[in-house]
C-alpha cells in the first residue's frame, strides 16, 4: 500500500535519514522504536507527506507523493492520511464534536453524513457523552480518543502516531493501545506508530528498530 525507497533527508550538515526502505500493508499496525534522535519522529512525517526527503521514493495508491503539490498533496493527505499527535492539538474553540468534523469540513463532506459518521466514531471511542464538550473539560484520555476520532472522519487508508501515548497514565495509554486494534477490526486503516512504549510496540504485527537514521537490523 505504501512503499518508501532509498530516503534520505538532512538538515544542513546533519544527516537523520541514511537511505531507508520500508513498506506497510494494508490494515497492518506498525510499531517504529528507537532512541532519541534515530529519525523516527522524521521518517513519520515524511511518510505522512509533513516533510519531502532530499531524495528518494515515496508511493501509495500508485502515487508518486513526493511530486504531489499545493491543493493536490492537501487533497491527498485530507482524503487518504490521518494523524494522532502526542498533545492532542486540539482546537480549543471548539466542540469535541466539531474537532473531530474538521477534516470532513475541509473535504467539503456532506454536514448530515459528518454527523453520523462522527457519532458512530464517539461511539467506538466511548466518547459519544463529550461530543458537546471544549477539550479544556475533557481528560487526557478523553482528548485523545477525539484526537483519534479526528484522524479517523475521513476513513483514511493509514493512521501515523506519534507518541501518541507519551501524555497519557499507564491505565489510558494501554487502553488506547487496545483501541488501535479494535479500530483496525472495525474500520480496516494501517497504523505506524513511533512509540517509546515497549508493550504498545511488543502489541503490532511488526516493530521496525531505528538507529542513526537506519532502519536496524542486527
Amino acid at each position: 500500500m505504501l512503499k518508501a525507497n532509498g530516503i534520505h533527508k538532512s538538515y544542513g550538515s546533519l544527516q537523520v535519514l541514511k537511505g531507508v526502505d520500508l513498506e506497510i500493508r494494508q490494515s497492518e499496525i506498525v510499531s517504529i522504536v528507537g532512541s532519541s534522535g534515530a529519525g523516527k519522529s522524521t521518517l513519520l512525517q515524511i511518510l505522512g507527506t509533513l516533510d519531502k526527503p532530499n531524495s528518494g521514493e515515496l508511493e501509495m495508491d500508485g502515487k508518486n507523493l513526493i511530486k504531489l503539490k499545493g491543493e493536490e498533496l492537501a487533497k491527498f493527505r485530507n482524503e487518504r492520511i490521518g494523524f494522532i499527535f502526542q498533545f492532542h492539538n486540539l482546537l480549543p474553540e471548539f466542540t469535541a464534536l466539531e474537532n473531530i468534523q474538521i477534516p470532513g469540513f475541509i473535504r467539503n463532506s456532506n454536514e448530515k453524513e459528518l454527523s453520523r459518521k462522527a457519532a458512530e466514531l464517539a461511539e467506538i471511542l466511548g466518547i459519544s457523552h463529550r461530543l458537546d464538550s471544549k477539550p479544556s473539560t475533557l481528560s487526557g484520555g478523553e482528548q485523545q480518543r477525539v484526537a483519534v476520532a479526528r484522524a479517523l472522519i475521513n476513513s483514511p487508508a493509514v493512521i501515523f502516531a506519534d507518541e501518541p501515548s507519551g501524555n497519557l497514565d499507564t491505565q489510558n495509554a494501554r487502553s488506547l493501545h487496545e483501541l488501535f486494534f479494535t479500530l483496525r477490526k472495525e474500520l480496516g486503516q494501517a497504523f505506524v506508530i513511533v512509540t517509546h512504549n515497549e508493550e504498545l510496540a511488543a502489541m503490532a504485527d511488526r516493530t521496525i528498530t531505528m538507529k542513526d537514521g537506519s532502519i536496524f537490523t542486527g
